[in-house]
């Protein structure tokens, strides 16, 4: 019976026991559902932005962003300080309101909900949804202005620039210590971008004021030159004088010195030879309506997104722009040399893309590429075949290359920066070319106008090297490769428009037809 009686009161204690642990580890449950309830008031939850984007959906694309950021803030407020919305907020609402100023044409997705949050400077607590819509538009903001296409719409439209890539999650921290960055920061954005900018606001007050009408003329027409009389003069006066071409604008129907000063002004900035007279070519250019150059300023603003900002940090850097057929050669942020040069024909365009300088060759040989020699050299020796010698070409283990000389397509030097397009920039024979207006006659690499010169200034800090003995290698008729102590980054892009350094634009010809494809991605 003891037994017995024992045994009733252990399984009694461990009863008690077994529900005093069930209390509380229910009581320990409770504790951390109230925890999780007093989270999920606040509402700064994965839950809450998963609800978000079923209200927003048209920031969908944004969502991964969204919970790295909050995950990495905690799960606090990012726009709100003690209750009030922070400077940023506000600045981000006046850039929202002026986007157009970026070349982003409206409508912005939820700006009336934006901007109803944005209204209520002070609230009760910041409520979830509205801080994640801020931080929404402040990635559409960023994404439009800042990042623009990806990379695989800039690839569609022939756009082989690298840049990197961001999230503008960590660029959020510098921001709100210094907003005015998201006015104007250089550090993030190519500089010719906010150059453009300028230039998209002055032509929509341009467009605003003055009259955009045809000027009447006949394509047969003889150029007019200084002395002329003609009733169109007064109308081409008054549209020079509202590009601000330096012209007057009066009723003369006299060409005179004044307004021939703007007319070269103007040539010179289409790529034109900067003549004095007035050609059927330079009314047509004329008569293009200022809509059409609104559009190409800000084509170009979106590829300006495209291009890395740390470009103009470089100690040394070569930029080629292939509408603009020119080249220069930066140091210590100042040009150094500017050169006429020879893009690739439409049916042989040159990439726009980046590398890096790494050869000189001097007299160098061309090993003709196998597409030219079944296009042009089999053809041409099927009719002579003496043709091998007499342009001083050479056969090679089965292959043909041109030997050095002065004669040599490649000219008597060629710059390489090894790349999977095998393109170069060089010499030319063919000098005369380079005064041509449109400069589109190569099989794709950059023919250089002055390439002695280009030499010269790469290896100016060479102790190796002087100008004499760089001509004198140039001319030796042997090929010599060097290999450059320092690589130079080399950038060929593609701007239809460009603002220099003086503050005014030029605007060049779409050689290769890429505004329209990028147009209608852009404004459809």
């Amino acid at each position: 019976m003891k037994k017995l009686r024992w045994l009733i009161l252990l399984l009694f204690g461990l009863s008690l026991l077994v529900v005093a642990c069930k209390k509380d580890h229910n009581a320990e449950a409770a504790s951390e559902n109230e925890v999780s309830t007093e989270d999920n008031q606040t509402g700064f939850n994965q839950a809450t932005i998963t609800k978000f984007f079923k209200q927003y959906p048209d920031f969908k694309k944004y969502e991964s962003r969204l919970l790295t950021l909050y995950q990495k803030k905690a799960w606090k407020p990012i726009w709100y300080e003690n209750n009030q919305l922070n400077q940023l907020a506000g600045l981000l609402q006046g850039k929202v309101h002026s986007i157009e100023e970026e070349g982003i044409l409206p409508p912005v997705p939820y700006q009336k909900a934006f901007d109803a949050v944005l209204d209520q400077k002070v609230t009760p607590a910041p409520n979830p949804v509205n801080d994640f819509l801020i931080s929404a538009m402040y990635f559409y903001y960023t994404d439009k202005v800042f990042h623009g296409f990806d990379v695989k719409t800039r690839q569609s439209l022939g756009w082989y620039l690298p840049r990197k890539t961001n999230s503008y999650i960590d660029y959020l921290d510098s921001l709100k210590a210094n907003p005015k960055r998201l006015e104007h920061d250089d550090q993030e954005m190519f500089v010719q971008y906010y150059r453009l900018k300028s230039a998209l606001q002055r032509y929509r007050e341009m467009e605003k004021k003055s009259d955009w009408d045809s000027i009447p003329f006949d394509l047969k027409m003889k150029p007019l030159v200084v002395g002329d009389t003609s009733d169109i003069i007064p109308k081409i006066r008054k549209r020079l004088f509202a590009l601000e071409n330096k012209s007057t604008d009066s009723d003369s129907k006299v060409y005179d010195p004044k307004m021939a000063q703007a007319v070269v002004k103007y040539k010179s900035s289409l790529g034109l030879v900067p003549s004095k007279k007035i050609s059927a070519i330079m009314l047509a250019a004329l008569n293009v309506p200022i809509s059409e150059k609104i559009k190409t300023i800000i084509l170009n603003m979106e590829r300006c997104r495209w291009i890395p900002s740390d470009i103009t940090r470089a100690e040394q850097y070569i930029v080629i722009n292939i509408p603009s057929y020119q080249l220069t050669y930066i140091k210590k942020g100042e040009p150094v040399l500017q050169s006429n040069v020879v893009v690739g024909k439409v049916m042989n365009p040159t990439v726009i893309f980046s590398g890096e300088m790494k050869y000189i060759v001097f007299s160098p040989y061309w090993n003709v590429p196998r597409s030219i020699v079944e296009k042009e050299i089999k053809p041409a020796l099927e009719k002579n075949q003496n043709y091998l010698q007499e342009h001083n070409m050479e056969r090679v283990n089965g292959r043909i290359r041109q030997k050095p000389g002065p004669n040599n397509s490649l000219g008597l030097v060629k710059f390489l920066f090894p790349n999977p397009n095998n393109i170069y920039l060089h010499d030319s024979p063919a000098k005369s070319l380079f005064e041509r207006s449109r400069r589109a006659f190569s099989h794709g690499c950059v023919r250089v106008q002055k390439p002695l010169e280009l030499a010269q200034t790469i290896l100016e800090d060479d102790e190796k090297w002087t100008p004499e003995k760089v001509d004198s290698i140039m001319h030796g008729g042997k090929e010599t490769w060097y290999t450059l102590k320092q690589k130079i980054p080399v950038y060929i892009g593609y701007l239809t428009t460009w603002v220099d350094d003086a503050g005014e634009i030029h605007f060049y010809d779409d050689i290769y037809k890429r505004d329209r494809p990028l147009a209608n991605k852009l404004f459809k």
